[in-house]
């Protein structure tokens, strides 16, 4: 019992170290900014490094996460549902995937409220970015059949407003 407890206040202190040097960025890219998982199987860690245990397993490829912080080879995400962990950045793509927020929505021919809808998405559909321009995102669902149309950004998760 003492022993747990003294890992879980290292583990404090190490994580308060670990989120004021993370603020530095080890890629040289924007921080934040949208990744997507690699695999179908990744274990969402509680710090940067193997010997921190997995707090979470992702079940899903191409689940779009959010980098916030990096150390070293680790990426600190945060997903769609505010969950956040570290990932080894070999776990991460640099492909571009959003994922839909609601149920029922309509998926356009074009970027506009105006345009014939060619599908309807549920909540949770997970659809690679292709574009965006101005309020309206082109996605590509890969499931079969396989889909290209136009979605509004307000009911996505995975871009910026910008």
């Amino acid at each position: 019992m003492v022993k747990k407890f003294i890992y879980f206040i290292t583990l404090l202190i190490f994580s308060g170290a670990i989120e004021t040097y993370a603020t530095s960025n080890a890629a040289g890219l924007p921080i934040p900014r949208f990744v997507s998982l690699r695999s179908a199987e990744s274990n969402l860690r509680v710090g940067p490094g193997h010997h921190f245990p997995a707090e979470w397993t992702y079940q899903r490829a191409r689940l779009p996460v959010e980098i916030i912080a990096e150390f070293g080879d680790w990426r600190k995400i945060r997903d769609s549902e505010g969950t956040q962990g570290w990932f080894h950045r070999s776990l991460l793509s640099g492909r571009r995937y959003i994922i839909t927020l609601k149920n029922k929505l309509p998926l356009k021919k074009e970027g506009n409220k105006n345009a014939r809808t060619i599908a309807t998405l549920q909540n949770g559909t997970v659809a690679e970015l292709l574009k965006c321009k101005n309020s309206w995102c082109h996605i590509h669902i890969k499931s079969a059949p396989s889909v290209k149309g136009w979605i509004e950004k307000a009911h996505i998760w995975g871009v910026y407003d910008n």
